[in-house]
């Protein structure tokens, strides 16, 4: 009777515990991630890419990016994944796109399989939406000093030193 309660107990417990698998084939990175292939077009062949800051190549390209087993990118530390496209005549535009990586509140964006840049379409106006702000710090509204509240009882006032004459001169 007690073998099978331990035998049913330690059945339980190993069919609870669930290991995380990676699919065959999956290169592995930094942090439990997994890699991503992204394939980056541009309209005008030959434009530079940037990521992150930094110059991956020329389109067409494949661009290999390190994301959560769910297929969202991973925070790393910034609140956005930048991929940026750099004309290549005077008649073209810089081209970016921002994901989110899921810091403190941004939204989570999932990895694309393909990103495609259009250098002849004119980028818009706004900036996207920076990191959340907060109406007050995190540990609370702010602080203001007034002085000491005014104190309107009885007052009584104490003198120590020289006496002091006040002759009426009329």
């Amino acid at each position: 009777m007690q073998k099978t309660l331990i035998l049913s107990i330690t059945a339980a417990v190993a069919l609870l515990t669930g290991c995380e698998t990676v699919p065959p084939g999956v290169e592995r990175g930094p942090h439990g991630t997994i890699a991503y292939d992204v394939l980056v077009e541009a309209s005008e062949p030959g434009a530079r890419i940037e990521a992150n800051g930094e110059l991956v190549g020329n389109t067409p390209l494949h661009l290999k990016i390190f994301g959560d087993k769910d297929g969202t990118f991973h925070d790393f530390g910034s609140y956005y994944y930048v991929v940026r496209a750099l004309p290549l005549t005077t008649n073209q535009f810089s081209q970016v796109r921002f994901f989110g990586t899921g810091r403190h509140g941004v939204p989570e964006d999932r990895i694309p399989q393909h990103i495609y840049f259009d250098m002849n379409q004119k980028s818009p106006e706004y900036p996207p939406p920076g990191p959340p702000a907060y109406a007050y710090p995190p540990y609370g509204p702010p602080v203001y000093y007034y002085g000491p509240p005014p104190y309107y009882g009885p007052e009584f006032r104490f003198y120590i030193g020289p006496r002091v004459y006040h002759h009426r001169r009329w």
